[in-house]
């Protein structure tokens, strides 16, 4: 990241862009930094101004205690006024519901668009939640960085012998820096069930997205995500999972944001 500015509260947040046109800021979700989506920024960059930032508590941003999703919030306040004043705003996973609250905020924000934000759509996802927050803040409050890390992995899935095996590999290490930075997302996804009433406040358009090979109830949650926002629209990518395509992804985004 080549450019830094400071957020309200002083946190350093370091962000980068590319191409030009209007701004689009991209919101990476949990344990990613802006470089995850940088693949999507240079296939985005031939239409607008696609910018990638490190989140607070992850790669060349700072942090600075007590954490609240607010804080957050005026963090991609600092990088849109930065890069113009307003911007489209896109975010996939957890940087999804981020991306939700600053439109519902009142941030200067054009259009929204989200990939599979991982809403509860069930009482048992609901609770699932609720146990990985529990078990989450106790790993983290001892220290346990590679446990909350196993913990959030869990959450998304994967395999215990991936899992393990993860754990054996170099970039192990570095998902242990950022493990704190989880909390964050959790704070951020609230208590994991749609925010429905939140939504309706927001007073812009707003594209749900999802794969049409990831588990159903990812869709189901944008579906949902969709049906709260008034000027929501809902939309599947066909051979998509989780770990969506840039390639896939970009001509929608064009689409959707080339629109206002």
């Amino acid at each position: 990241m080549d450019k830094r500015i400071l957020s309200r509260d002083g946190t350093r947040i370091a962000y980068e862009s590319t191409g030009r046109g209007p701004a689009v800021v991209l919101v990476s979700g949990a344990m990613s930094t802006g470089g995850t989506l940088a693949p999507l920024a240079v296939s985005l960059s031939e239409r607008f101004q696609a910018v990638v930032y490190d989140r607070r508590g992850r790669g060349a941003s700072g942090d600075t205690p007590p954490y609240a999703v607010e804080r957050e919030v005026e963090d991609l306040a600092a990088v849109i006024e930065a890069v113009g004043g307003e911007a489209f705003l896109y975010g996939i996973s957890s940087g999804g519901a981020l991306v939700l609250e600053a439109a519902a905020s009142g941030l200067p924000v054009r259009r929204a668009a989200v990939y599979e934000t991982p809403f509860a759509m069930s009482e048992e996802g609901a609770e699932e939640r609720a146990e990985y927050t529990r078990r989450l803040t106790e790993a983290l409050g001892e220290g346990r960085r590679g446990d909350a890390v196993e913990l959030f992995l869990r959450l998304t899935g994967l395999a215990e012998g991936v899992i393990q095996g993860a754990r054996q590999s170099p970039m192990w290490a570095g998902m242990e820096t950022i493990a704190p930075s989880l909390a964050y997302d959790d704070a951020v996804m609230r208590d994991g069930r749609v925010p429905r009433d939140r939504l309706a406040s927001i007073g812009v358009p707003v594209l749900a997205v999802a794969g049409d090979a990831s588990p159903d109830w990812l869709r189901e949650a944008a579906r949902a995500i969709a049906e709260s926002v008034p000027q929501g629209s809902y939309r599947t990518l066909q051979g998509q999972t989780h770990m969506v395509e840039p390639n896939v992804l970009a001509p929608v985004l064009v689409e959707f944001f080339s629109r206002g």
